[in-house]
């Protein structure tokens, strides 16, 4: 089965849920203590092994590209300064974005919407999309995790946890029956359904491989939930027709798009920071509240 090698990160979303800290800046560049949201998706994908990555932009987001380019003036003051540390951060994260290409999506019309615009960027090879909301960490990156069952399976996967009921309904449902550990074959899944609706508590979370006749079927689509095109609508005919394979991931995710998420993101990382960990440990020890 074919190496997958080929990344479509969408994050042209306004991020009104985090408003107005996404008014001027992209909801992808808010800080997990020290690094943007983006820089650790980014990070997943090339530990993964994905050599060629696409990011799906709108605009004003020109702040993510910023981040993964070059900045002589700053790296010249860091050496002059013999800050060699930060200045090895800097150029790493330069370094990793020589790997990286841009796309505006023109027009807000959902997730199938968005990787339409990757097709003649994937050509006839299988991608990982990737959600830029979605956060992943762990020991052994979710993408990774998902290119493996792909290529043991053959077949598209998604990457999937249990949740909430409530949430279910505001997500997607599937269905799901066990294959072997944590992989599960899908069958069918129903995105926003309504309760009625709900097949299982499994819904799709922030990763999904994808063969390229999934373009064909993104021209021929429908609207879909809130009036747009939605990815999940192109990867259900996937499920029907010929099956789909979905990973109970490892690793700990969080919602960018969401307060309480961001938050979590935050708090959880800090207190794993090598540089802040056990200071910030004492600091939340401390307070009365």
């Amino acid at each position: 089965m074919q190496k997958v090698k080929k990344a479509v990160i969408l994050a042209a979303g306004y991020g009104t849920r985090v408003l107005p800290a996404s008014k001027a800046i992209p909801k992808e560049m808010l800080n997990i203590v020290d690094k943007p949201a983006i820089q650790y998706i980014v990070e997943e994908v090339v530990n993964s092994g994905i050599t060629d990555i696409l990011i799906v932009v709108s605009r004003g987001k020109h702040e993510i590209e910023d981040h993964f380019d070059r900045k002589p003036d700053l790296e010249a003051q860091l050496l002059k300064s013999n800050k060699t540390e930060f200045y090895k951060v800097v150029t790493d994260i330069a370094d990793m974005g020589k790997g990286i290409q841009y796309v505006r999506q023109q027009e807000q019309n959902g997730t199938g919407g968005a990787v339409m615009y990757a097709k003649s960027f994937v050509g006839d090879d299988p991608f990982v999309v990737v959600y830029g909301d979605d956060v992943i960490i762990g020991d052994d990156p979710c993408t990774a995790q998902c290119c493996r069952a792909y290529e043991k399976y053959g077949k598209a996967v998604v990457s999937m946890k249990e949740v909430p009921f409530e949430l279910v309904l505001k997500y997607c449902t599937l269905d799901v029956k066990p294959a072997e550990s944590n992989i599960y074959y899908i069958s069918d899944m129903i995105e926003k359904p309504k309760p009625e609706q709900v097949i299982s508590n499994f819904a799709i979370l922030g990763r999904c491989v994808l063969p390229a006749k999934v373009f064909d079927i993104l021209e021929t689509l429908p609207t879909g939930a809130g009036g747009e095109y939605q990815l999940t609508d192109a990867m259900k005919q996937l499920a029907v027709t010929e099956g789909m394979i979905g990973v109970d991931f490892t690793g700990t995710r969080y919602d960018m798009g969401n307060k309480l998420g961001i938050m979590k993101a935050c708090v959880e990382t800090a207190l794993k920071h090598p540089e802040i960990g056990d200071d910030f440990r004492e600091y939340l020890k401390s307070l009365d509240i």
